[in-house]
C-alpha cells in the first residue's frame, strides 16, 4: 500500500425511474477522520449509512459531502399540488386591496405561481426509499474518484519523502563517521589548554576527567536510535497500513535525538550536520502531515 494524500475530490451520479442523485466529496488534512454531509431534508434518514461508507474507505482527513437530487418532469408533475382554496383567498384579498388603493386589476393565471404556498411539490416517503440505492451508487462512484485522487497525490508525496529520508540517512552516516574524530579533537584541545596553563597530571585526574567528558559527548546511542527510526519510517511507507500518524510520531522522535546530538557533540562539523538534518526533517514532517 502506497502512501495516500488526505487531499482529494470526487463526484458520483446515479439515475433511475425519473430520479437522479449527485454526490460531491472533497477532503483536506485532519488528524482524525471527520465527515460532514449536507443532504436534502427528505434523505436525512440515510446520513448515517453514507457516513459509514466514507469512514470505511477513509482513515484520516476532513471529508465534506454534498448531495443533490433531481427529478424528471413527469415525476415533478406527480408531486405538484395546488391549493385552490388558499389561492382563492389570496386573490380575493389582493383584489380588495388593489381596488382600495385604486390600482389596476391585472392579476392573471400566471400570477398563481407567485402566490406563497399555493403551488408546492410534495415529497413522498416512497420516493425517499427509492433514492436509497441511487445514493449508494453515487456515493461509491464519488468515493472511487476521491480515493483515486488521494492515491495519485500520495505517490508524489511518497517519492519526495523517500528521497528526503535517504538524504537524512546520509547525514546520519556523516555524523557517525565524524563522531570519533570530534571526541579526539575535543580531547586534544583540552590537553593543549591545560598545558598552556601549566597543569600537571601526576595523580591521573586529567585522564579521568577526559574519560568522563568523552562519555558525556558520546552520541553513539542517539545515532543508533536515529538509524532505527529512519529504517522504521521506510518500513511503514512500504507497509499495508495507513502511515501518516506513526510517521508524524517518528519525526518527533527523530527531532528529539538530533537535538540531543547537537547539545552533546562539541564540534562545528557535527553541529552543521545537525542543522542540515533538522531543516530536512521539518520538510519531511510537513509532507507527512499531508499523508493519510
Amino acid at each position: 500500500m502506497a502512501l495516500n494524500s488526505m487531499t482529494g475530490f470526487g463526484r458520483g451520479e446515479a439515475a433511475a425511474s425519473g430520479l437522479k442523485v449527485e454526490v460531491e466529496l472533497s477532503s483536506v488534512n485532519r488528524r482524525q477522520c471527520d465527515v460532514r454531509l449536507s443532504l436534502p431534508s427528505n434523505l436525512m434518514a440515510w446520513e448515517a449509512e453514507l457516513s459509514t461508507m466514507i469512514h470505511d474507505a477513509v482513515s484520516r482527513g476532513y471529508v465534506r459531502g454534498h448531495v443533490k437530487t433531481g427529478a424528471s418532469a413527469q415525476v415533478r408533475r406527480r408531486r405538484m399540488l395546488v391549493d385552490a382554496e388558499l389561492a382563492g383567498t389570496q386573490l380575493r384579498r389582493l383584489r380588495e386591496t388593489a381596488a382600495r388603493l385604486g390600482l389596476e386589476d391585472d392579476i392573471t393565471a400566471r400570477s398563481l405561481i407567485e402566490l406563497p404556498d399555493v403551488v408546492r411539490y410534495e415529497e413522498r416517503p416512497e420516493e425517499a426509499r427509492r433514492f436509497r440505492p441511487l445514493l449508494r451508487r453515487a456515493m461509491r462512484d464519488a468515493l472511487g474518484e476521491l480515493l483515486a485522487m488521494r492515491e495519485r497525490e500520495g505517490r508524489h508525496l511518497e517519492a519526495q519523502i523517500v528521497r528526503d529520508l535517504s538524504k537524512a540517512g546520509r547525514i546520519v552516516k556523516r555524523i557517525r563517521k565524524r563522531a570519533p574524530a570530534a571526541v579526539r579533537a575535543m580531547s586534544r584541545a583540552l590537553r593543549r589548554r591545560l598545558r598552556e596553563r601549566d597543569v600537571d597530571d601526576d595523580n591521573g585526574s586529567l585522564h579521568r576527567e577526559l574519560a568522563i567528558m568523552a562519555d558525556r559527548c558520546d552520541i553513539s546511542e542517539e545515532l543508533v536510535r536515529l538509524e532505527s527510526h529512519l529504517k522504521q519510517a521506510e518500513q511503514m511507507i512500504a507497509g499495508q497500513e495507513p502511515a501518516g500518524r506513526p510517521l508524524d510520531f517518528l519525526c518527533q522522535e527523530m527531532l528529539r535525538e538530533i537535538n540531543t546530538i547537537g547539545s552533546k557533540a562539541n564540534d562545528a562539523r557535527v553541529s552543521a550536520e545537525v542543522v542540515t538534518f533538522k531543516t530536512l526533517l521539518e520538510v519531511i514532517r510537513e509532507q507527512v502531515q499531508n499523508v493519510e
